[in-house]
């Protein structure tokens, strides 16, 4: 089960009035940390726990501190250090070293479940924003208010939580976003693994292939959608569903030929075309398009260099480089260890 935001809000949902629920979130970090500001997590009365506030560490000990959020109906803040080996942090051997601030609050119907209803029909309409969670005063009230704005552009925005002090109250601004739609051209063997790979991470995903024998459900039961039809449906489509990345494996040079010249003019954040080089340059000269033509620029062969060759490791390859291009990561090794 993916851990984005949506993911959780889904499970919560239809459970949101069974029993007595918290929310945890991470709203500040000193040093190194696992997961950083603005960071969700829920908690339940009967012993749910979705997603994640640690490496799994700090969990059980946050949702005893929950359950007593429970009881008093009044939010508060936790501190975990890491460094100090009195801290509860360094016993449960959390390991990062840093210090995380978390913050619980209760989530009913009395405060409006927090605006996480609200946040979660706007998630699952495709749209960002931006949710404001207040920092307990002395009465220890739990308040938060969500402000629901159109996507913006093909990338989705790397979250960047920050603190901010309104008339005298601190308050966690958390950029919130839907995961990013993928659109996989090719309903072959090898887009089997890159759908499922795509889904754990929490993706839309919509595949098309007007083969009968390809892409079939049975094929592809993480899909969102299964398209067939022309291909020229594919730019509108893409326009009107908010499709951010698009990958070309149809091992078909016509049609992946066609799907290139319907996306041409379509803004992505990511467009890829499986294939080496002299297959790229095929595919362009089919599809009567250059690649200064093209509102995105094609990465083409597709993926980052990882020594892959089975099915699985080139939808590693190609996810990672997608994930990369859409959040603004460098795609380089955190500890600059280069393969020889």
């Amino acid at each position: 089960m993916s851990n984005h935001l949506l993911a959780l809000l889904s499970q919560w949902y239809p459970l949101r009035d069974d029993d007595d629920w918290v929310l945890g979130t991470v709203y500040q970090t000193e040093g190194p940390a696992y997961r950083k500001a603005g960071a969700m997590m829920l908690f339940s009365g009967q012993g749910h726990q979705l997603g994640m506030l640690s490496g799994g560490c700090l969990e059980s000990d946050i949702h005893r501190r929950a359950r007593q959020v429970m009881d008093a109906g009044q939010a508060l803040t936790l501190s975990y250090d890491g460094s100090d080996e009195d801290d509860v942090a360094f016993r449960l051997g959390i390991g990062c070293g840093g210090i995380v601030h978390i913050l619980l609050q209760p989530v009913n119907r009395a405060n409006r479940y927090l605006m996480l209803d609200e946040l979660y029909r706007t998630l699952g309409r495709h749209q960002s924003g931006c949710y404001y969670q207040r920092l307990p005063g002395s009465g220890g009230e739990a308040a938060a208010r969500f402000l629901a704005a159109e996507a913006e552009g093909s990338r989705a925005p790397r979250p960047q939580a920050a603190l901010l002090e309104e008339g005298g109250e601190r308050w966690l601004r958390t950029p919130v976003a839907p995961p990013p739609h993928l659109l996989i051209v090719g309903g072959g063997v090898d887009a089997r693994p890159l759908a499922a790979l795509a889904h754990q991470l929490g993706w839309r995903i919509s595949l098309w292939d007007p083969r009968p024998a390809n892409g079939r459900p049975e094929y592809f039961p993480a899909v969102d959608q299964l398209l067939g039809g022309a291909a020229a449906t594919l730019g509108p489509y893409v326009r009107e569903q908010g499709v951010q990345a698009a990958v070309l494996m149809s091992h078909n040079i016509r049609l992946d030929a066609e799907a290139l010249r319907a996306l041409a003019d379509c803004r992505l954040g990511y467009l890829a075309l499986l294939g080496p080089e002299n297959r790229r340059n095929r595919v362009l000269a089919e599809a009567g398009v250059t690649p200064e033509a093209l509102a995105t620029p094609l990465a083409g062969p597709a993926g980052l260099e990882l020594g892959a060759e089975l099915p699985e490791a080139i939808a590693l390859s190609i996810l990672a480089e997608c994930q990369a291009v859409l959040y603004q990561g460098s795609g380089r090794s955190l500890s600059g260890v280069l393969v020889a």
